[in-house]
């Protein structure tokens, strides 16, 4: 029996580390992949700012682009961070889930009649 506990808990221990090693996985990935999205994105509006040509406006879209850029793989890291807990609290025991588990509200009994 003792024998039987210790293999669940090495079995859960690994996929937890399995767990954190595809969170660091994605993050490193979505990482490199909006240093790439950034480059592109800028080859256009380098041209432009060569140019001398719509300066100001060139400014104007580097800060917009610079910020959808960014709120898109903020948004990819934040999904990516709550995939990894819910995963973690999957792989929880069963007691400790339970344990951890907010008990739901208890509604007051209304009364069947109206006055």
């Amino acid at each position: 029996m003792a024998e039987t506990k210790r293999a669940k808990g090495e079995a859960r221990a690994e996929a937890k580390r399995l767990a954190e090693l595809v969170q660091q996985a994605v993050d490193e990935g979505a990482k490199s992949v909006e240093e790439i999205h950034r480059s592109i994105a800028s080859l256009p509006l380098d041209v432009l700012e060569r140019l001398d040509l719509f300066e100001k406006t060139v400014k104007d879209v580097r800060k917009v682009q610079d910020t959808s850029i960014g709120a898109i793989y903020d948004l990819i890291h934040k999904v990516n961070r709550e995939v990894a807990r819910l995963a973690t609290e999957l792989l929880e025991p069963r007691e400790k889930r339970k344990a951890a588990a907010p008990k739901p509200a208890r509604r007051k009994a209304t009364s069947a009649h109206a006055r």
